[in-house]
């Protein structure tokens, strides 16, 4: 077995929220926006009206799971979890995506852009969040020259 293949990697978030968000309107608002903006969409196999939406995210392996509770997850506004792209560019397009749905939605919340400068990096992030209890911040990590994401 090699290292890369010893070392745990995240595969999902699971998630509890309100039945209304897994069921009817709310869960064709939710399907739409995270299939027009990341990509996503539901595992037919793993959707039960009122209870269950797993969303794929680009693999069978990687997924949000969101469950229907009577105590659904709320989250303070610092609470998120982290998407990455390769590059800035990649990082507008799904910013610019996010920015059209809510011209049309205004239950979309998005950050100011960011482009943070750590002399062997520069961060580039934004937040968005619509209808989950938690926001995604999607990054992306432009190394400077001679560095990268494995180099200490």
């Amino acid at each position: 077995m090699s290292a890369a293949e010893s070392i745990p990697r995240f595969n999902h978030v699971a998630l509890s929220v309100s039945r209304e968000l897994v069921s009817g309107k709310g869960a064709e608002d939710l399907l739409r926006f995270y299939d027009e903006v990341f990509g996503w969409g539901a595992m037919p196999t793993m959707v039960k009206e009122g209870e269950l939406i797993v969303l794929r995210v680009h693999s069978n392996e990687q997924f949000v799971y969101l469950h229907a509770s009577d105590e659904p997850l709320t989250c303070p506004v610092g609470d998120h979890f982290g998407l990455q792209v390769q590059t800035p560019d990649a990082l507008d397009a799904v910013l610019d995506r996010a920015r059209k749905f809510a011209e049309q939605d205004d239950r979309v919340e998005i950050s100011e852009r960011k482009a943070e400068d750590f002399k062997v990096l520069t961060l580039h992030s934004v937040y968005i969040r619509y209808l989950l209890p938690m926001r995604i911040e999607l990054q992306c990590f432009d190394w400077a020259k001679g560095f990268d994401a494995f180099r200490t």
